[in-house]
């Protein structure tokens, strides 16, 4: 049996020398190594038959051997692994363009999020988040929205209790920083609201930016100042803007602003409901009571507010007539961005 080794390890090492390509390499793997039909096998089940003083070591020498042939097959799988890339012939060819690997992007709403937090904080507005799930107090009570307010009914909440729901809108944090922080103050607060409202313009879980600023001699002039020059930075060009009288509990006087649809060049389309006009916020001076919240002074400060929607500004911006696009998962439509 030693002598059968020997000889069978000499004829593995030829065979492996003349082995041209992948489908000779297997067919070396069944005759040599594999498990059931394979020459090394079918000697190490004969162990069992010879004496029983000799078995140890010719069962070592028998290993050894189905070792050295197994590594110098590895070896030799390794070469056509490496020369696979290129021609027929096995020769590399450098000229070959490289793989493309597939990297991930930014989600469209992801990215605008980040462009309207940019250009506020060009503005000088320093960037708060706060928790989605809101308290009923935060929400509503220190907006001047007391319990039974029928602007309660604008939002259409989502309530986990009686006093904790997901935020309607990011405005609570105004509350919030105020409590904490005297003026002048100067932020935005980006992130996710809810509300129950579906359709090509709405979805239950949406994007927002609120912001406000407060000081001593705080005008509407200067609200309509940085919604103006906000929208210009956005949009790269001087888009008609509208402020309209509106009501919001948190404050007076209200306007909701409208830019002129870009979409439809202002002819009309069914993203503006043929109007020409397209409303991206909601803005107003901070109300008087808001700052009594806080403990500020309403006879020494004042101050403005505002509230967009990230969707909507997407839509505009990337030329989008369905807001539902967006969360639908389509990398057709996601990978354009």
């Amino acid at each position: 049996m030693e002598q059968e080794l020997f000889r069978l390890q000499q004829e593995a090492e030829e065979a492996l020398r003349q082995v041209d390509d992948v489908a000779q390499l297997e067919a070396f793997r069944v005759k040599f190594l594999g498990r059931k039909g394979g020459l090394l096998s079918g000697i190490l089940r004969q162990l069992g038959t010879v004496a029983s003083q000799d078995r140890p070591r010719l069962g070592q020498l028998a290993n050894d051997v189905k070792q050295a042939v197994e590594n110098q097959f590895e070896e030799k799988k390794k070469l056509f692994v490496t020369s696979s890339i290129g021609t027929a012939s096995g020769v590399m060819d450098y000229s070959l363009p490289g793989r493309y690997l597939p990297f991930g992007k930014l989600h469209p709403v992801t990215q605008v999020m980040e462009e309207i937090c940019s250009i506020f904080e060009g503005l000088g507005f320093a960037v708060a988040e706060g928790p989605d799930v809101e308290t009923d107090y935060y929400n509503f009570e220190a907006l001047n929205i007391p319990k039974h307010h029928p602007a309660r009914d604008m939002h259409d909440t989502f309530y986990i209790t009686e006093s904790i729901l997901l935020r309607t809108h990011t405005s609570p944090m105004q509350a919030r920083i105020m409590e904490k922080q005297d003026p002048p103050l100067r932020y935005i607060a980006p992130g996710k609201v809810y509300r129950c409202d579906s359709d090509i313009t709405h979805t239950p879980m949406f994007h927002q930016v609120e912001g406000f600023l407060v000081d001593k001699e705080v005008s509407f002039a200067d609200l309509k100042g940085v919604l103006t020059s906000f929208t210009h930075k956005m949009f790269e060009k001087e888009l008609a803007l509208r402020f309209r009288p509106s009501f919001f509990p948190f404050t007076e006087p209200s306007a909701e602003v409208d830019i002129a649809c870009v979409i439809c060049g202002g002819k009309g389309c069914r993203v503006c409901k043929r109007t020409g006009w397209l409303e991206i916020l909601g803005s107003g001076l901070i109300d008087p009571e808001v700052l009594k919240m806080v403990g500020y002074d309403p006879d020494i400060y004042s101050g403005f507010a505002f509230g967009l929607g990230v969707e909507r500004i997407a839509m505009l911006k990337y030329g989008i007539d369905d807001i539902r696009l967006y969360y639908e998962n389509d990398l057709r439509f996601l990978s354009q961005f």
